[in-house]
């Protein structure tokens, strides 16, 4: 017996202990861990049973061919039936294989966000305005919750800066490939003589984590509470009730200003766990290529995962090589989704070839 084999049973042993289980299980704690183990394993179990089913089916086609004459009517009819179920089966086989491959495990995870204004100055500022509705809006239409933590204001519109939480069921799985250098190529509206420009904007999308060990000591971070400055209006807090926490061990900051204190440095503590969380994911698998470091970049034009051009109305992910004529509808979150779906496309590729080799 080969190893996907081993695997399979297992997987079936699992899944039918956890029914078992279920059965007779009355602690309501474990009635919901073995409810959100069976969800992640009745894929795989559905699947494993598909692809038996078909095995079967095309074993008894090829015995019904072998064991009468070939003219006989019901072998014809087995013979013009065999290449369809050959090529189910092959489906279904590829679609268990994807379903087996490695998966990271915060995929379902909720999200912190986090956009920056990088090359282009009030114009970086603006581009991170419309990724950041893009973003809002890509959300409502996943059934996603986002929410503002802490922002600074451009001062022709737009953020230097904003940072949000993204919470609902596999937020992460989908978002994670938008981290990176993304640039826009527009003429802005200050500049007279028509010209387009290039401006760039950083997106950092952090997971957060359901469970963790990481424990934060009061004798390594520093709180300091302050008043956030905003363009005016409602956004201007009236007290000091911003809060900034730096973890002294590492030097990483976190800011949260849009709640009351309290919630702020509860929402700081948050985003500070999270991102003691992605360095950990970071040295525990030194091959990841989207670390912190690279998915924030410089703001550098060089450093680009995405261009957003304006005037040719057109959106291309350079990491795969995909344009699409259809800016209006990435910026209002329907499009988002096409490179999403391909960038996972391309991701489960990858992976399938490193399986096989």
């Amino acid at each position: 017996m080969n190893h996907q084999s081993e695997r399979l049973l297992r997987v079936i042993d699992r899944f039918e202990e956890i029914d078992a289980r279920l059965a007779v299980a009355s602690d309501g704690a474990e009635i919901i861990r073995l409810s959100k183990e069976r969800a992640k394993l009745s894929p795989v179990a559905e699947a494993i049973a598909a692809v038996n089913a078909a095995r079967s089916e095309k074993a008894d086609l090829e015995d019904l061919i072998d064991s009468l004459p070939a003219s006989d009517e019901m072998a014809l009819m087995a013979q013009d039936e065999l290449p369809e179920v050959k090529e189910k089966l092959e489906r279904l086989e590829t679609e268990l294989q994807i379903l087996l491959l490695p998966r990271d495990e915060d995929d379902d995870a909720s999200v912190i966000l986090e956009l920056r204004a990088g090359t282009g100055g009030d114009e970086a500022a603006l581009f991170v305005g419309d990724l950041f509705r893009m973003y809002q809006r890509y959300a409502g239409i996943m059934g996603w919750k986002i929410e503002v933590e802490s922002l600074s204001e451009g001062d022709a519109g737009g953020f230097k800066e904003i940072i949000a939480t993204i919470n609902g069921d596999g937020v992460f799985g989908k978002m994670k490939f938008e981290s990176g250098v993304h640039r826009v190529q527009r003429v802005p509206a200050t500049e007279a003589q028509g010209r387009v420009h290039t401006s760039a904007a950083t997106v950092a999308v952090l997971p957060i984590p359901e469970e963790t060990n990481i424990e934060v000591l009061d004798k390594d971070i520093r709180i300091d509470t302050y008043r956030s400055s905003g363009a005016g209006g409602q956004h201007v807090n009236k007290t000091d009730s911003a809060v900034r926490i730096t973890h002294l061990p590492s030097g990483i900051v976190v800011t949260a200003s849009e709640k009351s204190q309290h919630q702020n440095r509860a929402n700081a503590m948050k985003n500070l766990i999270a991102r003691l969380y992605e360095k950990e994911r970071e040295e525990k698998d030194k091959a990841r290529s989207d670390s912190r470091s690279s998915q924030v970049g410089s703001g550098d034009r060089s450093e680009k995962i995405r261009t957003y051009n304006f005037p040719q109305g057109r959106v291309s992910d350079h990491r795969i090589n995909l344009t699409l004529y259809k800016l209006d509808d990435v910026l209002a979150g329907a499009g988002l989704g096409d490179f999403v779906t391909a960038l996972i496309a391309d991701d489960t590729a990858k992976k399938l070839a490193e399986a096989e080799d």
